[in-house]
């Protein structure tokens, strides 16, 4: 029989998410939990779930903090976050803090428990690119509380410190000359920067840099 957690704050989609759940397999045992904080009391009682099924937009701690308390405290139990935000660089953000998988909220019903059953399986999920949004000046993102590590969304050392110059300004070839690497292979960075971000352009990409707070503290 599985055994699941939801967390989430809202009591419809709560709801649903349970209601939903109940359709994969005959026996089945679902909790649910409005906040983190009833969560953490749960697991406490209960013990380990087979999966828990986080949101991000949590009243009190957010769920990227929620998520990074859940995988230090139990490492074996697999966490998936299911998200209205669903830009590439969340995606990467939450998988690279260790969840086993990430599932929009735009999905359908059929599709979120396809992605749950790859999970139960053992596998990590993650959206297509097409399926996950790009960021533009009207994507929602989520609480943000802190600065993002570079590393959290899923950059190099290198990609970081070619953002963080293009963020100061710099050409291709005047971040090449500081890296020491030819324009071409500062090119090849940039790409990827923008593959991560889910963006198309610089502009875009220094967008992106402010919208999430990307700490470049400790590059140089």
């Amino acid at each position: 029989m599985h055994k699941l957690l939801v967390v989430e704050d809202h009591a419809l989609v709560r709801e649903g998410l349970v209601r939903l759940l109940g359709q994969l397999e005959e026996e089945v045992s679902v909790l649910e939990s409005a906040n983190f904080e009833s969560a953490l009391k749960l697991l406490e009682k209960e013990g380990e779930f087979e999966l828990v099924l986080l949101d991000l937009a949590l009243p009190g701690v957010d769920g990227f903090t929620g998520l990074d308390i859940l995988r230090r405290r139990y490492p074996a139990m697999p966490v998936a976050v299911v998200s209205a935000f669903d830009d590439m660089t969340t995606v990467n953000r939450v998988l690279n803090l260790g969840a086993s998988g990430f599932i929009p909220k735009a999905y359908s019903g059929e599709a979120l428990l396809g992605a749950i059953r790859e999970v139960l399986a053992g596998n990590i999920y993650r959206p297509s690119r097409q399926q996950g949004a790009r960021l533009d000046a009207a994507t929602p993102l989520p609480p943000l509380p802190r600065g993002v590590r570079p590393e959290e969304i899923g950059l190099t050392e290198r990609q970081a410190q070619v953002l963080a110059l293009m963020v100061r300004g710099l050409s291709n070839r005047e971040i090449g000359e500081q890296l020491q690497l030819s324009a071409g292979t500062i090119k090849v960075h940039a790409t990827a920067v923008f593959k991560v971000l889910g963006v198309n352009s610089r502009t875009q990409a220094l967008v992106a840099v402010g919208r999430y707070g990307i700490d470049f503290s400790n590059l140089f």
